[in-house]
């Protein structure tokens, strides 16, 4: 049997910057931040009053109002998402097998909103009061089972839960999916709308936030020696994957062929990752052997990239000891840098953004990066501050998750 081939052919995202795949990477590519003070609730008492949230967001313009209304924030963000990528991708599913078409989303945290909301019902008013969709709302699951609904896919219906590397475990288990035969057609990646009054102050007492209040649009600023922490934000990125030879009988448009997944655990420490970052080095070694590239042939890396202490040295570490001295020729950046960082929804906004820098031939910067962190090694290429033209082949996305989650996926030129 013919090895069958995995192909993107589908974009949707919402992020702090824009809700548009077009307007997000324009956005990163001149170099904008969607980090902001935040307003959805007042942060007056928290150490930490800034964030990325999605901004000008209306549920309405993508499903019936009543639909959008039974859904959490997570959900939303998902659906919009979802329904841009189909969109982008002009399938029909009239005319497809949806026994053969499924949704595998990945969230870290699921309907966070939902239980906060229904808990202020249940101490201020009685357990009667508390919403009948309370249960369908607040499941991690929602995503995964609204954006199948609303398609009638009848095929794989999964959501993946692995902190801050879910959507990136989503698409590689949704690409083995249509490796080995069980689907032609998933709608994958991940959604996260945590920052919310316990969400930023469960991070706020982790202390794992930066604390630039006066300076928020700064904070977020990957592998700098000044870096004081990540940026909590919200969003999702959502991609339409497919069998190559069914993209070509449908006359699709291709962005890249998904070439290698790669997925380990560090067996570690449940927040801190490996200080040499040997399970990011493994994830992405295995991701390398199963797209059968040579270290030489990546040209970008498309980093984790928190701006926390701890990772940005791990990730680089890794980085070096799988690439050796191809490290210093190859382009590394943050998105994160220009949006914070969206939990599980990171690595889906992440895998969007090489896919058209691929199609574009263009590297967003890694931006507030003024003085890079000699820990995390200066003669390394972060894409400092403004984006560059570049012709990209073969793009690499790690994603590493609390608990010790790793993932890395190989896209490339078709």
């Amino acid at each position: 049997m013919n090895k069958r081939r995995v192909v993107i052919t589908g974009l949707g995202c919402t992020t702090p910057l824009a809700n548009t795949v077009d307007g997000f990477f324009d956005g990163v590519c001149q170099g904008k931040t969607g980090i902001d003070t935040i307003k959805n609730f007042d942060t007056s008492q928290y150490p930490v009053r800034f964030g990325g949230e999605v901004k000008n967001f209306n549920i309405s313009d993508y499903v019936d109002h009543r639909v959008g209304k039974r859904m959490d924030r997570f959900t939303q963000l998902a659906t919009a998402a979802a329904v841009q990528a189909v969109s982008d991708s002009g399938i029909d599913f009239s005319k497809e097998d949806l026994d053969k078409c499924g949704s595998i989303i990945g969230t870290g945290i699921g309907g966070i909103k939902e239980i906060e909301e229904q808990h202020i019902r249940l101490l201020e008013k009685s357990p009667n009061k508390v919403s009948p969709f309370c249960v369908p709302k607040l499941m991690a699951n929602a995503a995964s089972g609204t954006i199948s609904i609303l398609y009638g896919l009848k095929g794989p219906n999964i959501c993946i839960v692995t902190a801050c590397a879910s959507a990136s475990h989503a698409v590689g288990e949704a690409f083995y999916n249509i490796l080995s035969d069980r689907s032609d057609i998933v709608i994958t990646g991940g959604s996260e709308a945590a920052l919310t009054p316990i969400g930023l102050a469960s991070f706020c007492a982790l202390r794992s936030l930066s604390t630039k209040n006066d300076t928020p649009q700064i904070a977020s600023r990957p592998f700098d020696i000044d870096r004081d922490g990540f940026v909590m934000a919200e969003g999702a990125g959502i991609v339409v994957i497919e069998e190559y030879e069914h993209a070509k009988k449908r006359g699709a448009k291709i962005y890249a062929e998904l070439l290698g997944y790669g997925a380990t655990g560090d067996g570690h420490h449940i927040t801190a990752p490996l200080p040499d970052g040997n399970g990011a080095k493994r994830a992405m070694e295995v991701a390398l052997k199963q797209s059968g590239l040579s270290v030489e042939k990546i040209d970008y890396v498309n980093a984790h990239g928190t701006s926390t202490q701890l990772n940005d040295v791990a990730e680089t570490t890794a980085i070096k000891a799988v690439m050796g001295d191809h490290a210093y020729k190859l382009a590394i950046n943050s998105t994160k840098s220009c949006i914070g960082h969206s939990l599980g929804a990171s690595g889906g906004i992440e895998l969007i953004a090489a896919c058209k820098s691929i199609e574009k031939s263009i590297l967003h910067p890694t931006i507030n990066l003024d003085n890079v962190d000699p820990a995390c090694d200066d003669k390394l290429d972060f894409v400092p501050n403004v984006a560059r033209d570049a012709k990209i082949n073969y793009a690499m996305s790690n994603s590493l998750g609390f608990g010790g989650h790793n993932c890395s996926l190989v896209i490339g030129k078709i």
